[in-house]
């Protein structure tokens, strides 16, 4: 670390922040000065540095200063805290470059009088509204991955995929209105296509569909509406969930 240090005047206008500000992260205990000059005025070495752009980064992530000091307090490592940030932050560039493009996009179909196209428009936008929660559960790590894999496919993949779901639900929905058994023959055909439609995201959501697996997702579909909504509503995901079962017993392994 350097042996310099600055002024708070200096990093103040380094920083886009006020003077005012600094004293106050000092006189709460968020970021004391590594020094206080003969002239009153506080300086900031290099590992104040370090603290105080963890401070403005948490900050930026909607955090107010007692939640900031408590993370603070917690992760004492800076590199791994930073570690952390980074993955956050890259993943923030990735969703904006993503909007850019789509807002670009839009712009030119606008101008040039060409067919608006739904997944182009909303790119960038609506992947990534689970975003909080999916970090949350399974890490940020888990969601780059998931979005890098998502980013990495091009228009006509990403609607063959959101087409083959549909395909699936609306196959759900004819049968369930027909009145065939969840654990019979043509429900099971329709289970092995949704699982075959589940692994090829299997790099980026754990593997290969288990029985384990399988009977997460159908826990899942029933206990969230959101995801029931894809299989019309609540009954509807049971239907899912009690086929899901049936497969798992006779067609995965554990």
């Amino acid at each position: 670390m350097s042996s310099n240090d600055w002024s708070i005047q200096q990093i103040a206008r380094l920083a886009g922040t006020t003077s005012r500000a600094l004293r106050h992260y000092g006189d709460i205990g968020l970021l004391t000065p590594s020094r206080i000059g003969a002239n009153g005025y506080r300086y900031y070495d290099g590992e104040s540095l370090v603290r105080l752009q963890r401070i403005l980064l948490l900050r930026d992530l909607g955090l107010g200063l007692p939640e900031i000091a408590t993370v603070l307090d917690d992760e004492a490592d800076a590199p791994r805290a930073l570690g952390g940030h980074l993955a956050w932050l890259r993943i923030e560039q990735n969703r904006l470059a993503r909007q850019i493009a789509s807002v670009e996009n839009t712009i030119r179909a606008l101008e040039q009088g060409e067919e608006i196209m739904a997944e182009d428009m909303l790119d960038g936008f609506d992947h990534s509204q689970y975003k909080d929660e999916v970090v949350e559960r399974w890490g940020a790590d888990a969601y780059a991955a998931s979005d890098s894999w998502w980013r990495s496919k091009n228009d006509a993949e990403k609607k063959a995929f959101r087409q083959q779901h549909a395909d699936i639900a609306s196959d759900y929905a004819a049968a369930r209105a027909a009145g065939l058994a969840a654990d019979g023959e043509e429900v099971q055909a329709i289970v092995a296509r949704h699982v075959d439609w589940l692994n090829l995201s299997a790099s980026v959501t754990g593997g290969a569909i288990t029985a384990g697996r399988l009977l997460g997702y159908g826990d899942m579909y029933v206990g969230d509406e959101r995801f029931a909504a894809n299989y019309g509503g609540q009954a509807g995901a049971e239907y899912v969930r009690d086929a899901f079962r049936a497969y798992a017993a006779t067609s995965l392994v554990e």
